[in-house]
């Protein structure tokens, strides 16, 4: 028995619009003025932004963008907007986040429709959460827009799972550094080596070499697999591979680029089998 098309497609005459025409005619949200809108632009290539991204894009005035958004995605911003670098990377001339945080502000406040545009998630090693707690606090309204974050999508470029039934029914996301730029003390580095099987981490390269001895002196063991996704989802997207026993001087001697993914345990067993992002299809430069 056929349940017929769902009520919010009954009367749709497909022949009205094509391709992303079709999109013109929906009821997105507004993008006031003085809000501000956290979003995720996804883990780098531009195809994966989600509407809503792309909506705020075209609607809102100032654009105050990080050091991981893809600049092939600026592009699509309407013309007119005013681009705002905010960018914080490890070991450079960085804003600090509280000035980051004001400036939202501040800008909310001349009335001004701010898209506060970030790559991934805002949520995930993002700082969107602290972001968007000045901004609750300043009773400046906004709204937040999830993203691909790198540590699933990213790796799903590099055919890397990031659960498998036969592999790990979980994982662990954390960061490789704290807000001193120094391995994160914080972190119970013997529990978290138990935990999981497969431990996903952002920013890590730098202080791989003690991660890695952290986590073997926690009970993990030196040959297990770590797996290392640089520029992830882009066409120069670079994988390489060895063990936590020799993390340490691989990154010595091969210096991976970054931005990166770190992941340790057997999830990435199934690259070999689901490593489906080849030189042809990065071609496109979409995703």
């Amino acid at each position: 028995m056929s349940l017929g098309p769902p009520k919010s497609a009954q009367g749709f005459h497909h022949e009205a619009a094509s391709g992303f025409a079709r999109l013109d005619a929906e009821a997105f949200p507004v993008f006031h003025e003085g809000w501000v809108w956290l979003v995720g632009a996804g883990p780098g290539a531009p195809g994966l932004m989600s509407l809503l991204c792309y909506h705020a894009m075209q609607n809102c005035d100032v654009v105050v963008y990080d050091a991981l958004v893809n600049p092939d995605i600026l592009r699509w911003v309407k013309s007119g907007v005013v681009l705002e670098y905010a960018g914080k990377r490890g070991g450079k001339p960085s804003p600090v986040q509280q000035e980051i945080s004001y400036r939202l502000i501040e800008l909310a406040r001349a009335g001004k429709r701010v898209l506060r545009l970030k790559g991934g998630d805002p949520f995930m090693f993002g700082r969107g959460g602290e972001e968007s707690q000045y901004l609750a606090e300043a009773q400046i309204p906004f709204r937040i827009v999830p993203g691909i974050t790198a540590g699933v999508g990213g790796l799903a470029y590099a055919g890397i799972p990031v659960t498998h039934r036969d592999t790990n029914h979980s994982v662990i996301f954390l960061t490789g550094h704290d807000a001193t730029g120094k391995m994160p003390a914080s972190v119970n580095w013997q529990a978290v080596a138990k935990a999981s099987p497969v431990i996903v981490m952002y920013m890590a390269v730098k202080h791989l070499g003690e991660i890695a001895q952290a986590l073997i002196e926690g009970g993990r063991t030196p040959d297990d697999p770590v797996t290392i996704v640089s520029n992830a989802s882009l066409p120069h997207q670079v994988v390489n591979a060895t063990v936590l026993g020799q993390a340490g001087s691989f990154v010595a001697e091969n210096d991976p680029p970054t931005p990166a993914i770190v992941v340790v345990g057997h999830a990435s067993d199934w690259r070999g089998m689901l490593d489906w992002y080849s030189q042809g299809l990065r071609e496109n430069p979409i995703g």
